[in-house]
């Protein structure tokens, strides 16, 4: 069952939780979700389609409350809250950690707010799912280097957010190639690739395509060990119309 997003408009009283829009991709669950709903006499405007579109019908919402995870916040969110709403979503990606976010909308139609830890995990919303891998590159080709953090980071849940943050398009496999275990992060829109594998206690990282995939992750995680590893509910998302970004 998918439902992408549940909001609410507290303005409407006329029933018991009639001031709520809950939106189900799924016509069917939705029918089921009305059903059961009904019985126990909640009765909110259940609609059938893309929760990440909304529903401008019933705006402005004071509340928007997402039962998927997403990438990124969608613009139709913030369009529908009112400035000083808030939006509850789970904020992840394609390497398996998320957290949820907490934002408050502006006036200017920006969106600013925390992250609030806990290691949240929802399903990702339909269009925010990866690609299929297809067809792997050769990973015999690319540049190699000794790796400064091996892939220990890919196994800690604040390092792998961290690592989505500077790779967002990036998907994690491991393979045996070679006699070895190879960690590897493809980028399935740019082609880029970076696998890692242990030698002699070392970590050697092989790379290619226009994004060095594990140079950028380096350099995040860099970053964040410089100023301390802070938590991830130290971490602040932003959304504005040029696009979202997450800082701490």
């Amino acid at each position: 069952m998918e439902s992408p997003v549940l909001t609410a408009e507290p303005r409407r009283e006329t029933a018991r939780f009639s001031g709520f829009t809950s939106i189900e991709y799924d016509e069917e669950v939705a029918t089921r979700a009305r059903t059961a709903l009904g019985r126990q006499g909640i009765y909110p405007t259940l609609v059938s389609g893309d929760g990440l579109l909304g529903y401008a019908e019933g705006a402005p919402y004071d509340r928007v409350i997402a039962t998927c995870g997403v990438r990124t916040v969608p613009a139709a969110w913030i369009e529908q809250t009112r400035p000083g709403g808030l939006i509850l979503t789970t904020i992840g990606g394609w390497l398996g950690s998320s957290e949820l976010a907490r934002l408050t909308v502006h006036d200017d139609g920006t969106a600013t707010g925390p992250l609030l830890s806990g290691q949240v995990s929802f399903m990702l919303a339909r269009p925010h799912m990866p690609p299929a891998l297809g067809l792997l590159p050769d990973l015999s080709e690319g540049k190699e280097r000794e790796a400064i953090i091996a892939t220990d980071a890919l196994n800690d849940w604040p390092s792998r957010f961290i690592v989505q943050i500077a790779a967002p398009h990036a998907q994690r496999l491991t393979m045996e190639r070679d006699g070895r275990t190879e960690h590897v992060l493809v980028d399935v829109e740019s082609g880029s690739w970076a696998a890692l594998y242990e030698e002699d206690g070392r970590w050697i990282v092989r790379q290619d395509g226009p994004n060095a995939l594990w140079d950028a992750a380096e350099e995040q995680l860099g970053r964040w060990h410089a100023a301390g590893t802070p938590a991830l509910e130290e971490f602040t998302v932003s959304v504005t119309p040029q696009g979202q970004t997450i800082t701490w």
